[in-house]
């Protein structure tokens, strides 16, 4: 095999599939990556760790097709150091690969390529088209939500449902619920799958690069992101989903508005001196047209106040204040609505607009003890 490449295509192609390389495998190929060129003068990088796989493509002069499989820490980092625009790689005999580019030359060993596991497919099944923007942000706003533990394996995703030109994901980790609901690009069948949050990080991080549309093929075992010459293979978790419909309360006592700016500016000032070892909750009480904000720690206290619409009637409620940020800072839109019932009651953001629906946030209160009222008083 021998082919000539641009040198920063070939870095950015080889970092994507990278991300999805073992970092320790008893099976060695699993820490490298697949590089493959095609005598129609397409390269083509894949990276897979048995979960996740990266499949990058960017064009190459190719002089002899073939494939090897190289280490992906040590061809990244001397790709990443070459001086020349351009970069040749020649394979020889026993995978031997040498990789030139102006004066610096490197001879490294590689592996065969049919030591490589094959990546899954999933063609066939339901196909999903979805604006690039679009994805990122129905992302980027709930993934956050998903459980970062393995208690229960499932949670460790979001639930993405479709149907007709409707998709809503889903993020529950039993203390806090996002959602958000968008419209795809052509009309689909009803669907329900679970992706990792791995996997959506990588497709979010994939779909930052672009504003074209995302193909999403949904398979029986896996899901495949396709966008700009990148595929994103991950396997389907198993198992039921929470049933997110019931934990969501279908009615509220209070219905009061807010600013999301005024409001997370408030928060922020609040956690200033809340420290990652003692989770003091953040006290919301909720009164005529103000709503107070109180927070205590070894640090001290703080005390500030965010206007709000609508009269609480002084209703009290602790929330983890990094709960709430996350909820307040995802949320895409200017004016929020607080729907609330009572101190152990959660709260549920949604859009201040009656006729939208994008997204709901819900956060579980924490309870406010007796030796938190009397610090903060």
């Amino acid at each position: 095999m021998k082919f000539t490449c641009n040198r920063a295509s070939l870095v950015q192609a080889a970092a994507s599939a990278a991300r999805a390389t073992a970092s320790r495998s008893p099976v060695p190929a699993l820490e490298g990556l697949l590089i493959e060129a095609a005598s129609g003068g397409e390269l083509t990088i894949s990276g897979y760790d048995l979960k996740t796989g990266i499949v990058a493509q960017t064009e190459a002069e190719v002089a002899e097709a073939g494939a090897v499989v190289l280490n992906a820490r040590l061809f990244g980092d001397i790709i990443r150091r070459l001086p020349g625009e351009d970069v040749t790689v020649t394979v020889g005999a026993s995978n031997n690969t040498n990789i030139v580019s102006g004066v610096s030359s490197f001879d490294i060993v590689g592996s065969p390529a049919e030591d490589y596991p094959s990546l899954p497919s999933a063609e066939g099944q339901t196909t999903i088209e979805i604006d690039g923007k679009v994805l990122r942000d129905i992302i980027s706003q709930t993934i956050f939500a998903v459980a970062d533990n393995d208690a229960r394996p499932v949670l460790t995703g979001a639930l993405i449902e479709t149907e007709g030109k409707s998709v809503t994901i889903v993020a529950h980790d039993r203390f806090r619920l996002a959602l958000r609901r968008e419209e795809l690009l052509e009309e689909t069948e009803i669907t329900s799958f679970i992706v990792p949050g791995t996997a959506l990080a990588e497709a979010e991080r994939i779909a930052s690069s672009t504003d074209s549309a995302v193909e999403i093929v949904v398979g029986e075992k896996h899901v495949i992101f396709k966008l700009d010459g990148t595929l994103l293979i991950s396997r389907r978790l198993e198992g039921e989903f929470l049933n997110y419909r019931a934990s969501i309360p279908q009615s509220h006592k209070y219905a009061l508005n807010a600013s999301r700016r005024e409001l997370t500016d408030a928060v922020e000032r609040v956690s200033l001196i809340i420290s990652d070892k003692a989770k003091s909750p953040v006290r919301c009480t909720f009164g005529d047209h103000t709503l107070e904000l109180l927070s205590a720690s070894a640090f001290g206290t703080a005390r500030d106040e965010c206007a709000i619409s609508g009269d609480g009637e002084k209703l009290e409620i602790g929330f983890n204040n990094r709960y709430l940020l996350d909820a307040l800072k995802a949320a895409p839109a200017d004016d929020l609505t607080l729907c609330l019932s009572g101190p152990e009651k959660p709260c549920i953001v949604v859009p201040a607009a009656a006729d939208d629906d994008s997204f709901l946030y819900m956060v579980l209160p924490v309870r406010l003890s007796s030796n938190e009222a009397n610090r903060e008083g």
